[in-house]
């Protein structure tokens, strides 16, 4: 099965929360599973040739939360092509707001452009319809799982 890094971007808890749902799911079908919030990028390189679930929220217009932020910077100025890469990506976000799940679109876009190959599609959590966003990830995180 696979060796899965799932790299967290949360503000107030949620999309950890998804993180910490998810992790147990994952498991159970035999995969390899931890958790980074605050990760580096060395953490991520651990990855580069496994499998990588970011699970963000975003903050301000379209921005990271803090404990992600240097990640993506990180990935973005010091890597590459990363073909070797397999990742999936949970945006929590609120449809209020312009920049909507604004995080998980620009990570996912960085990945892309590096080469990575996505997982199923990138899922759109809405705070305004899904306030526990857990109904809506968990189900999602079941089935990525069975594609890896």
């Amino acid at each position: 099965m696979a060796k899965i890094g799932i790299f967290v971007g949360t503000v107030y808890g949620n999309a950890l929360l998804a993180a910490e749902e998810a992790e147990p799911l994952l498991q159970a079908q035999g995969h390899d599973v931890a958790i980074f919030e605050d990760a580096t990028l060395a953490q991520w390189q651990n990855y580069s040739s496994d499998v990588a679930l970011i699970i963000t929220s975003t903050t301000g217009q379209g921005d990271f939360p803090d404990s992600i932020a240097s990640l993506f910077h990180d990935v973005k100025d010091k890597l590459g092509h990363q073909p070797a890469l397999r990742y999936g990506v949970i945006a929590l976000g609120d449809s209020s707001y312009d920049n909507f799940c604004g995080a998980g679109k620009t990570f996912d876009a960085l990945l892309q452009e590096q080469g990575a190959q996505r997982v199923g599609e990138v899922l759109l959590v809405d705070a305004m319809e899904n306030p526990e966003p857990e109904s809506v990830t968990s189900p999602w995180v079941e089935a990525w799982g069975k594609m890896l």
